[in-house]
């Protein structure tokens, strides 16, 4: 299984920014990259219905693609599914979010106290960030705020220039942010505003984002299974279930390079 690649997918190309950093992280590695963009965006989205959508990605990355893991590059997806294809697909291929390492990340830094956090509407509903912190370190106090118009925002290519520095310089002053010392960007569209995000606490507090971390929990998970490949074996492949030019030009923001989309249409009726 060395040699069969990686699957990553995300309710749209925001998880691009994960997927470019298991790529930096891991040169060898091939990746089927799958867009849900047919569906975007899944902050407005059910429970059931999310759950739908991942486990028939999941199963299409499997079957057809033949991929060895499947990182879940998506919070709401990660808050919504991860569980239930964790235990869907046991003992089959290790499924992995992108929560669970910036949970790590935080509770291994004895530097917070307390922490913010800021993602879509269902993924601060679903209460995942706040429970599992609660859980792993009592002692920490967080806060958390849905910022349901960052993602499209940054999907719509409004960053870094006045309209983003608004948008993110009124969340950030909510009541709900004041006296942290660190931020969980609990959106793989966040970090490309992480230095306006940065810029509003004049570098004071630590930013925590997704990319490299779920890349290198990603590379020590494949070590661990002996599932690392020792030479590149295919060209990585992008899919989207939706295709407009927006999406393909704007793919290159996410992954730092241009890369070519192709259509695909996996879907079973529901």
């Amino acid at each position: 299984m060395n040699s069969q690649p990686i699957g990553i997918f995300d309710s749209g190309i925001g998880g691009l920014t994960v997927a470019h950093a298991i790529s930096e992280a891991m040169p060898n590695e091939t990746l089927i990259y799958f867009g849900d963009t047919a569906h975007m965006p899944y902050g407005d989205k059910s429970k059931d219905s999310i759950r739908f959508y991942a486990e028939q990605i999941t199963n299409y990355l499997l079957k057809n693609e033949h991929c060895k893991c499947i990182v879940i590059a998506c919070n709401t997806a990660s808050a919504a599914a991860y569980e239930y294809l964790r235990d869907a697909f046991k003992n089959i291929i290790p499924v992995i979010n992108v929560i669970d390492p910036i949970i790590e990340e935080v509770i291994a830094d004895d530097q917070i106290k307390r922490v913010g956090i800021i993602a879509t509407k269902t993924t601060i509903a679903s209460g995942i960030y706040q429970e599992k912190l609660t859980r792993r370190k009592a002692s920490l106090e967080y806060s958390a705020l849905a910022t349901p118009l960052l993602a499209p925002m940054i999907e719509e290519g409004f960053y870094n220039d006045k309209i983003s520095h608004e948008i993110i310089y009124s969340y950030l002053a909510q009541p709900e942010l004041k006296n942290i010392d660190a931020l969980i960007l609990g959106c793989t569209h966040y970090p490309l505003i992480k230095e306006e995000i940065k810029a509003f606490y004049k570098q004071r507090i630590k930013v925590i984002d997704s990319t490299t971390i779920v890349a290198n929990k990603v590379k020590a998970i494949l070590e661990k299974e002996g599932l690392l490949s020792e030479k590149r074996m295919a060209p990585d492949k992008y899919y989207v279930s939706d295709y407009t030019d927006s999406f393909e030009k704007t793919t290159s923001v996410f992954f730092g390079s241009a890369i070519n989309l192709e259509l695909k249409n996996i879907w079973q009726t529901k």
